[in-house]
Order: structure tokens, then C-alpha cells, then sequence
């Protein structure tokens, strides 16, 4: 499983370190039995960070497919894997669609904080609280690119979580852990979210979104009121081999493997594993 985190979070999105028993996605795979590869994007966390408006959704795309073709071969003294599932979350959930319908080389897709519903004027309300990452208190004196941006001190619970499904310690952890980005990832990342590129994927696709992700579940959370309301708003932008399955988290802001209860996310991420990809 290669784990690549959206556009305001790095690996520790995917590697919590807090009461990681229940919100350490990684883990959580790994005892199950399925490696994983926690990569970061261009321009974030561990990975290089060019000229921040040099930077596109593509470009993490292509970094994507060359991970999953070195996970085939042997990536790192590792074995060769046999099967290869791509999870994302936001952003990079784009752009797993992105690299999945252009090369067919996954196994299954992951898709976390992702619909064709995209909530445009609560975006819009999430973009309003960025600012310049060199203005923020997390990363005075790292020399970033003007460009880079990160959300402002205090945004965060409102953007990405629902009070009621979120511990305060966990949110002022992600405060501590947050990322940057560039605003240039956005617009053809974005792309994944209209009618045509999702129906190319040929590999098996969940889809899963928390209840009350204000992001992705339209207007009044209406996409998200059941798993079952889900799958009919996105099995039209899918072709039957994906053989579509979709998870709400109830209660859940955006960010599903931060909410109190993501151990049921966890769940049904395995059993769709299970069942569609396997070990």
C-alpha cells in the first residue's frame, strides 16, 4: 500500500504518533498483514521542495507511478510486490485517480476525502484560511519558497475535523505536524473531481469520506448521509470493473484518520482488502 498524504498534511498523517493504537493508519494495516510505503509529495515533508508554483498535481502523479513500478521491481533492496494498492487522501487522492486511469498498473485505488461533490463555497472557505507557511510560527527559519502556503494557527478544526468527532490533543498534535503546499497543485488536481477521468480506472475503487466532511459531501453533508447515498452519487463517474465500494465514517470531518472513531474506517479499509485485493 503506498500512503501519500493531501495537500496540508505530511507522512504523519498516515504515521500518527498520538495513542497511535487508534489513529496510526499504518499500523493498523501492518498488523493486519499489508506492508505499506509512506511517501510524501514534491515540495512537502521529507521530499525536495522546488519552486512552489513550479509544482502540479501531475507532477505527484508521475512521482506516484514511479514508486508503484519500483514497488514491482524491487524498490530499495525491498522484494518485488506482486500487487500494488494506491490510498490518498485530498489532494492526493486526485492524483491517485490520476495515475490509475493513465497507466493501470494498481491493483486497487483508495480514495479517502474524495467525491465528484466537491463542496465548492466551503473550499473556497477552507483556501481563506491559508497564508504564507513563512509567516506561520511552525516554519519560521526553515527558508521556504514565498509561495509555499499552510493554514493559519487555529484553522485546522474548523477545515478538517468535526468537534464532535475529534480530541483536542489529537488536533493540537496535527497543528504541530502540519504541511505546506502550493496553490499551482490545485487546478489539475482538481480535474479528478469531473465527469470522465474516475470512469478510466480499471482496478477495484473505495471511496471513503466522513459524515461531516465539508469538503467533500456537498451541500448540507447530503452526499454522506450513508454509505449507501455515497455510492449512488459517485457510481455514475465509475466503469463496472472499478467495481465501486464506498465507507462513510459517522461524524467525521475531512481528515477520517484523525476522527475518535477511525478505527471503524480501519476496519472497513481491511475488509475491502480483503475481499478485492487480498495478500
Amino acid at each position: 500500500m503506498v500512503l501519500m498524504s493531501g495537500s496540508n498534511y505530511n507522512g504523519t498523517y498516515w504515521d500518527f504518533a498520538y495513542q497511535p493504537q487508534t489513529y496510526n493508519f499504518r499500523e493498523a494495516m501492518n498488523k493486519a498483514g499489508y506492508a505499506t510505503l509512506v511517501a510524501d509529495r514534491l515540495g512537502n515533508g521529507a521530499s525536495t521542495h522546488p519552486a512552489a508554483l513550479t509544482l502540479t498535481a501531475n507532477d505527484t502523479a508521475q512521482a506516484l507511478h514511479g514508486i508503484v513500478q519500483g514497488l514491482r521491481r524491487g524498490l530499495a533492496g525491498a522484494a518485488p510486490f506482486a500487487k500494488v494498492v494506491s490510498v490518498g487522501h485530498s489532494l492526493t487522492s486526485g492524483t491517485s485517480v490520476m495515475e490509475a486511469s493513465s497507466y493501470h498498473d494498481v491493483d486497487g485505488v483508495v480514495l479517502t476525502g474524495y467525491s465528484h461533490a466537491l463542496n465548492i463555497p466551503e473550499t473556497l472557505g477552507v483556501v481563506s484560511t491559508y497564508h504564507r507557511a513563512v509567516d506561520d510560527p511552525v516554519f519560521a527559519g526553515h527558508g521556504l519558497d514565498a509561495g509555499y502556503l499552510t493554514t493559519r494557527p487555529g484553522a485546522r478544526m474548523h477545515d478538517f475535523f468535526d468537534p464532535g468527532d475529534a480530541d483536542p490533543a489529537v488536533v493540537a498534535q496535527d497543528e504541530k505536524t502540519k504541511e505546506i503546499f502550493s496553490l499551482s497543485e490545485y487546478p489539475d488536481g482538481l480535474m479528478s473531481t469531473l465527469p470522465g477521468m474516475s470512469g478510466l480506472i480499471s482496478a477495484p475503487v473505495l471511496i471513503v469520506d466522513g459524515g461531516r466532511d465539508r469538503l467533500s459531501c456537498g451541500t448540507g453533508y447530503s452526499a454522506c448521509s450513508s454509505a449507501a447515498t455515497l455510492k449512488a452519487e459517485e457510481a455514475p463517474y465509475f466503469a463496472p470493473a472499478a467495481r465501486l465500494r464506498t465507507f462513510v465514517l459517522p461524524g467525521s470531518g475531512h481528515s477520517v484518520n484523525l476522527a475518535r472513531n477511525t478505527g471503524a474506517y480501519h476496519t472497513a479499509v481491511l475488509d475491502w482488502l480483503d475481499s478485492t485485493v487480498g495478500h
